[in-house]
């Protein structure tokens, strides 16, 4: 479900108390798997080039979700929920994954919402990784 803004609007599941289930659909938005998502983020090096053009182009639209880039620097999306609770379990995930993956994306909490910030510090700039990191929280 979204909102005009294109924020995801997490519906609460049956039961009580809401506890958030990983791969549930009905939660964060989807679960659909793509190829990004079947990958690993890699370590980054200095000497890389970050993705620009047709290159970002080409891989953003191979992301499910309504991940924006914001001058071809960084990938940002907002995710709405229905407390803080959810909220925070929500980016207690977030945190895991990016732990596991050893790539990490700047995190903003409030009550009832998440924004996302993703890029490579490395480079100051994208790179597959960051996609792959995307499509992962798009899985969660």
């Amino acid at each position: 479900m979204q909102d005009s803004g294109n924020n995801y609007i997490a519906p609460r599941p049956a039961g009580s108390p809401w506890t958030p289930r990983r791969n549930d659909q009905l939660i964060y938005g989807g679960n659909m798997k793509n190829e990004l998502s079947k990958k690993h983020c890699v370590p980054s090096k200095k000497e890389m080039a970050p993705l620009k053009g047709d290159d970002l182009k080409t891989i953003h639209e191979q992301l499910n979700g309504d991940w924006t880039i914001v001058d071809e620097h960084h990938l940002e999306k907002k995710f709405i929920f229905r407390n803080f609770r959810q909220a925070l379990a929500f980016t207690n995930q977030v945190g895991e994954l990016a732990e596991a993956e050893g790539h990490h994306p700047d995190i903003y909490l409030a009550w009832g919402k998440v924004k996302l910030t993703i890029w490579t510090h490395t480079i100051d700039g994208l790179t597959e990784s960051d996609f792959i990191l995307a499509a992962k929280v798009e899985e969660l």
